[in-house]
């Protein structure tokens, strides 16, 4: 399977509670629900499409937890996103949980970067992360994530937890895809090209008889 990362971010990189002033108030984070007032009808195309690729879900303890008691309520069939997290295999790490009762769930505890390399060598089309800011963080540095696929926003919070962040293992990606909504986000589809700093290419100008250029 592909492993991928579907995220919704701001300007700045944060990816923290999006959905609502309770979502994730953690560190204090002033802004939940940051992404509702540019929800439109592309990016809920988007994520569905997003859903409509997933042959499994893996999210991080904290996520699963605040996706469980609200998607286990969406009972309507034409929500794709509910049918999509309510039927399908969930994998959910942490090494505190140890009750998961949400449909099709389960935990992955103690090498769990082994355990997803596993999953990924196994059938089907995609795991796909969602949220799970720290797991989504370990998968990047241990260079598991096939593809990252980014709604960026027009906004700057200045606060909460990101994406990236300082030592974040170096990389570099190729652009698959790009959309953009009525709303004014952006939609980034990126395939990771070169991983770590031996691998990462980097470059300098010279003015060279009195014109701009790239050192050879």
């Amino acid at each position: 399977m592909k492993l991928t990362v579907n995220t919704f971010l701001t300007l700045d990189g944060v990816m923290q509670g999006p959905g609502g002033r309770e979502e994730d108030p953690s560190g204090g984070f002033e802004f939940g629900g940051w992404l509702v007032p540019h929800y439109d009808d592309d990016m809920g195309r988007i994520v569905d499409g997003w859903f409509a690729e997933a042959d499994a879900i893996l999210l991080g303890r904290t996520t699963y937890q605040m996706f469980q008691p609200y998607w286990e309520q969406v009972t309507d069939p034409g929500n794709a996103v509910a049918a999509a997290l309510n039927s399908l295999p969930k994998y959910v790490v942490s090494n505190t949980l140890t009750d998961a009762t949400w449909n099709n769930t389960t935990i992955l505890s103690g090498n769990f970067l082994e355990a997803i390399d596993d999953l990924k060598s196994g059938p089907g089309r995609e795991l796909q992360v969602h949220g799970s800011h720290r797991l989504a963080r370990a998968l990047h540095d241990a260079g598991l994530v096939d593809e990252y696929r980014l709604l960026i926003f027009p906004l700057v919070l200045g606060q909460g937890k990101r994406l990236f962040e300082t030592g974040a293992a170096p990389s570099a990606f190729t652009l698959a895809g790009s959309k953009t909504t009525s709303a004014g986000a952006a939609y980034l589809t990126l395939l990771p090209t070169a991983f770590g700093a031996g691998e990462l290419e980097v470059g300098e100008f010279e003015v060279r008889d009195g014109q701009e250029r790239v050192r050879d």
